[in-house]
C-alpha cells in the first residue's frame, strides 16, 4: 500500500523556490505583461506564482503552448516561478510521448541550479502537484526515473541516493536503467556500500533489477576485491530468476577464477557452451589462469585446446600461465618446448615469461640454460628486475657457483635493482656456510649502497656468528639490531637461544628465552623445540623432559621432532629405559616414529650391550614398513659387531647394498673394527681398500681401527706404514690413536719409540691415559729397567692420574709375567 504525502515535509520558508532565481538586491521593477495587455499579472510574488499555475493548467492539453509560456515568463526578468510551477509543467509535459523529452530538458536545467529545494522536498511537491491538480501519477511513473537521471547528470550522487531512498519510503519505484544509472554512478565513484545499500533496497521491495544492475554489482566487487562476493550476487540473481547473459557469464567465471572454486569456473564456461555461447578469449585466459593455479595442468591444456578450435588465438598471458603449471610440476623441459613454440609463433615474450621459466630453470639446477635465457632477455632490451636476479643468485648459490653468483650480484648493484632481499638471499648463503667474514664484507657494501637492512639482515649475521660459536658478536648484533629500532621476532630469539645451546651455554640460553617471554612473544612450536633439543645435548636430558611436561600443561603438543631430541639425549646418556617410556608415550599420543626414533633407540641399547632388544627394535621398524636409512643400518651393524657376530654385520651390510643405500664411513669403520675383535684382519684390510677405490674417507677412528689390528698382529711395520698415510692425508691422530701406538711399540720393545710418542703428546698438551703409562711401565719392567718404570710411575701420580690394578701389581709384587698389552677392556 503506498503511504500518503505528508504536508509537514513541506515547511513554510521552502514553499517557493524560484527557477534561476536572482539576488533580491538585484529585483527590476514589476514585469510587463505576459500574454497579453488585456491579461496583466499581478505585481505581488504569491499572485505571480498562482496566476503562472493557472495559466499553465490552462494549457494542459497542449504541452507546447504551456512549455512556450514558459520560457515568455523566463524573457521578463520580474517574473518569478518554483517548485510548483516546474512541477506542474513537468507532469504537462510528460502527459504526451511528443514533449518528454523536452521534459528531461527541463528537469536537467532545474536540478543543475544551486537553489532547488532538497530531493525529498521536491519529490514531495511533484507528488503534492499530481494530487492537487489531478494529474496522473503511477507509482513507477517517468518523473521519477528523470528525477534520478537529472541528479546524476549534474554530479549530485548524494541528491540522487536521498530522492532514492524517499522514493522507496512512498513505494515509487523508477525505472530499472535509471536506478542503473545511479548504482553506476556510485560505483565509479568506489561509493561500494552506498551501492551495495541501494542495491539491497531493491530487492528487498521485489526489485531484483536485470543483467545490467547484476553487471554493475559484480564490477563493484571485483573493483572492491571481493570476488566471492561477486559470485554470490550472480547466484542469488539466478535462484531469483534472472536469466543471465554472455557477459554476465563473463563476469561471473571472472570472478570465481579469482577464488580458489576453479571447478565452479569450469562449470559456469560449460554452461556457456551448452546455451550456444562462444566464451571470450578473456574468459579462456581467466579459467585456464585459475586451472594452473589449482593444479590442473589436465584442464588446463584441454580449455587451451578448446579455445584453439574455437577461432581464439594463444596469446602470452596464456602460454604464460601454462608454462607456469608446467614449472609446478617440475615439467622444465615441457616448459621450455612451449618457450620455444610462443618464439616460433612471433610471440615475443615478455619479463613475465622469462621470469618464469629463468625461476623453473633455477629450481630445477640448470643454471645454464637459466643464464642463456637471462642473456637473451637483456638481448631484447628487457631489462631485468630484482625477481629474476633474485632467482638467479639464489639458484648459482644453491650449486655453489659462487663466482657466478656474485659476478650476477654485481651486475644488479649497477642496474640498481640490488635491494635487501638481493642481500639477504646472499647473506643467509654465507651464513649458513660459516663464511661469517664474508658476509660481514657484503654488509658493509649494502651500508655504502644506502640499501638498509631489515630484521632478516640482522638474523643472518647472528646466525652466522652462532654457527662458527661466536657468540659475543652474535649478541652485539642482537643489540644492535634494537638500537636501530627493529622488533627482534620470535625466530631471532631462537637462532640466538640455539647458538647458546650449541656452545654448551644452557643458562645464557635460557636468559634469552626469558627476555623473550618478557618482550611479549609467545615460543612456537620451533622455539620450544630448539629449548628441549639444545637441554639435552648439553647432557639434561632429565631437566628436557620435565620441562617438556610443563609445556605439555600449556597447551603445547609435542610432535616427532621433539621426542626425538628426548629419546636421542636418553639413548647418548646411556638411560635406555628412561628413552623407551618417552618412546612409549611418544606412541600412545598418537605420534608416529620415524627412523630416527629408532635409530637413536637401537644405538643406544646396542651401546649399553642390549643388543637384544635393539633386533627387536630393528624388526618392528621394517614391519612398520618404515624405510631404514644408511644411518639405521650402521647402529644395527655396529650393534652385531661389538657382540662380535661378524655373520650377521656381513648380512646387514650385503642388504645395505641391495636396496640401493652406499655405506658411509661409519658402517665400515664398524666393520673394520668388528673384523679386528676377531682377528680377521685380511677382511678388515679388503674394506679398507674398497673405501679407498669408492672414494669414501677414513677417519682417524678408521685408521685407529686399522693400526690396532696391525699392532696385535705384530705387524709393526704396516702400522707404521698406515700412520705415515694417515698423517700425510691431514688427519690428526687422538687419544685413542696415541694408546694404540705406544702399547704396540711397548709390546715389540721400541721403548724409545714409545718414548718420543709421549713426549709428542705432552708437547700437544694431551693428557695421557693410565694405560698409556701401564704399558710403558710394562715394557720398561720387561727391560729390567726398573728405575725408569718407578719414574714414569712418579710422572704418572704428578699428572693426576691414579694407578690402576696391573700397574700396582708390577711394581709391588714384579707380577708382570703374561702382560703383553694393555687389558682386552682398555683396548681401543
Amino acid at each position: 500500500m503506498k503511504s500518503h504525502f505528508h504536508s509537514s515535509l513541506l515547511p513554510s520558508l521552502r514553499r517557493f523556490y524560484l527557477l534561476n532565481p536572482k539576488p533580491l538586491s538585484s529585483q527590476p521593477p514589476p514585469p510587463p505583461q505576459i500574454h497579453s495587455p488585456a491579461n496583466p499579472i499581478p505585481q505581488s510574488s504569491d499572485s505571480t506564482q498562482t496566476h503562472l499555475l493557472n495559466t499553465l493548467l490552462s494549457h494542459k492539453t497542449d504541452p507546447s503552448s504551456a512549455l512556450d509560456l514558459l520560457k515568455r515568463a523566463e524573457a521578463h526578468p520580474g517574473v518569478v516561478h518554483g517548485a510548483d510551477t516546474v512541477a506542474v509543467l513537468l507532469h504537462i509535459l510528460l502527459g504526451f510521448p511528443e514533449t518528454r523529452g523536452r521534459a528531461k530538458t527541463l528537469l536537467n536545467r532545474y536540478v543543475s541550479g544551486d537553489s532547488g529545494p532538497p530531493p525529498a522536498v521536491f519529490l514531495d511537491r511533484l507528488l503534492d502537484c499530481a494530487k492537487r491538480f489531478g494529474f496522473d501519477l503511477d507509482s513507477d511513473s517517468l518523473v521519477f526515473s528523470y528525477l534520478l537521471n537529472s541528479y546524476v547528470r549534474a554530479n549530485r550522487i548524494g541528491d540522487a541516493v536521498d530522492c532514492f531512498n524517499r522514493m522507496v519510503e512512498l513505494e515509487l519505484y523508477a525505472g530499472v536503467e535509471y536506478m542503473n544509472i545511479v548504482l553506476t554512478a556510485l560505483v565509479r565513484r568506489n561509493m561500494f556500500e552506498e551501492a551495495r545499500e541501494l542495491y539491497g533496497k531493491m530487492v528487498e521491495r521485489g526489485v531484483g533489477g536485470d543483467c545490467a544492475t547484476l553487471h554493475v554489482m559484480m564490477r563493484a566487487c571485483l573493483k572492491e576485491g571481493k570476488p566471492e562476493e561477486a559470485e554470490e550476487y550472480f547466484r542469488k540473481a539466478r535462484g531469483r530468476g534472472i536469466a543471465a547473459d554472455a557477459a554476465l557469464y563473463d563476469v561471473a567465471i571472472g570472478a570465481v577464477c579469482k577464488t580458489p572454486e576453479s571447478r565452479l569456473a569450469l562449470v559456469l564456461l560449460g554452461e556457456m557452451r551448452e546455451m550456444g555461447w562462444v566464451p571470450s578469449g578473456r574468459t579462456y585466459t581467466s579459467v585456464i589462469g585459475a586451472c594452473v593455479k589449482q593444479g590442473n595442468m589436465v584442464e588446463a591444456l584441454r580449455l587451451k585446446d578448446e579455445m584453439v578450435s574455437c577461432g581464439e588465438s594463444i596469446d602470452l598471458v596464456v602460454a604464460t600461465s601454462l608454462m607456469k603449471g608446467y614449472c609446478a610440476q617440475g615439467k622444465l623441459d615441457a616448459a621450455l618446448d612451449l618457450f620455444n613454440m610462443i618464439m616460433q609463433d612471433g610471440l615475443i615474450p615478455n619479463r613475465i615469461t622469462y621470469a618464469t621459466v629463468i625461476g623453473c630453470c633455477c629450481k630445477n639446477g640448470n643454471m645454464e640454460r637459466a643464464y642463456e635465457l637471462y642473456t637473451k632477455m637483456k638481448q631484447m632490451g628487457i631489462l631485468p628486475d630484482e625477481f629474476i636476479v633474485n632467482h638467479l643468485v639464489r639458484g648459482f648459490l644453491k650449486c655453489r657457483l659462487l663466482e657466478d653468483a656474485s659476478k650476477l650480484f654485481d651486475e644488479a648493484v649497477d642496474y640498481g635493482i640490488a635491494n635487501v632481499f638481493l642481500y639477504n638471499n646472499f647473506l643467509a648463503w654465507l651464513c649458513r656456510e660459516g663464511k661469517v667474514s664474508e658476509a660481514r664484507s657484503l654488509w658493509d657494501k649494502m651500508m655504502r649502497n644506502g640499501v638498509i637492512p631489515n630484521a632478516v639482515s640482522y638474523n643472518n649475521m647472528i646466525h652466522g656468528y652462532c654457527r662458527i660459536g661466536d657468540m659475543d658478536c652474535a649478541n652485539n648484533e642482537f643489540l644492535e639490531m634494537t638500537q636501530r629500532g627493529l622488533e627482534p621476532t620470535v625466530f631471532t630469539y631462537s637462532i640466538l637461544m640455539n647458538g647458546y645451546f650449541r656452545n654448551g651455554n644452557a643458562e645464557r640460553a635460557f636468559n634469552v628465552f626469558d627476555d623473550m617471554v618478557d618482550a611479549k612473544k609467545i615460543p612456537t612450536g620451533y622455539t620450544i623445540n630448539i629449548v628441549i633439543d639444545g637441554l639435552c645435548k648439553v647432557g639434561q636430558t632429565t631437566v628436557a623432559s620435565d620441562l617438556l611436561k610443563k609445556f605439555l600443561e600449556k597447551g603445547f603438543i609435542p610432535g616427532c621432532m621433539t621426542y626425538n631430541s628426548i629419546i636421542h639425549g636418553f639413548s647418548r646418556e646411556g638411560a635406555m629405559n628412561s628413552a623407551l617410556n618417552v618412546y612409549r608415550e611418544m606412541c600412545e599420543g598418537g605420534v608416529t616414529p620415524t627412523v630416527i626414533t629408532y635409530t637413536s633407540l637401537i644405538n643406544g641399547l646396542c651401546k649399553s650391550n642390549k643388543i637384544d632388544l635393539a633386533l627387536e627394535m630393528w624388526h618392528e621398524m621394517k614391519t612398520k614398513g618404515i624405510k631404514m636409512d644408511v644411518t639405521a643400518y650402521s647402529a644395527i651393524i655396529d650393534g652385531f659387531c661389538k657382540r662380535r657376530d661378524m655373520k650377521s654385520a656381513r648380512e646387514l651390510f650385503s642388504e645395505l647394498l641391495e636396496v640401493g643405500l652406499s655405506p658411509n664411513t661409519g658402517v665400515y669403520t664398524s666393520m673394520i673394527c668388528g673384523f679386528r675383535n676377531v682377528n680377521d684382519m685380511e677382511a678388515a684390510i679388503e674394506l679398507h681398500k674398497k673405501m679407498i677405490t669408492e672414494g669414501i674417507p677414513c677417519d682417524v677412528k678408521t685408521y685407529t681401527a686399522l693400526i690396532n689390528g696391525l699392532l696385535r698382529k705384530g705387524d709393526l711395520q704396516s702400522a707404521s706404514d698406515l700412520y705415515s698415510k694417515m698423517l700425510s692425508k691431514g688427519i690428526t691422530p687422538d687419544i685413542n690413536t696415541y694408546t694404540v701406538l705406544i702399547n704396540g711399540l711397548c709390546c715389540k720393545r721400541q721403548l724409545e719409540k714409545a718414548r718420543k710418542t709421549l713426549e709428542y703428546m705432552n708437547r700437544r698438551r694431551m693428557t695421557a691415559r693410565v694405560h698409556i703409562y701401564t704399558a710403558l711401565i710394562v715394557g720398561h719392567f720387561k727391560e729390567g729397567n726398573l728405575q725408569e718404570s718407578f719414574r714414569l710411575h712418579d710422572e704418572m701420580l704428578d699428572k693426576g692420574l691414579i694407578p690402576d690394578d696391573i700397574t700396582c701389581d708390577i711394581l709391588i709384587n714384579g707380577k708382570f709375567k703374561g702382560i703383553s698389552a694393555l687389558p682386552r677392556t682398555s683396548r681401543v
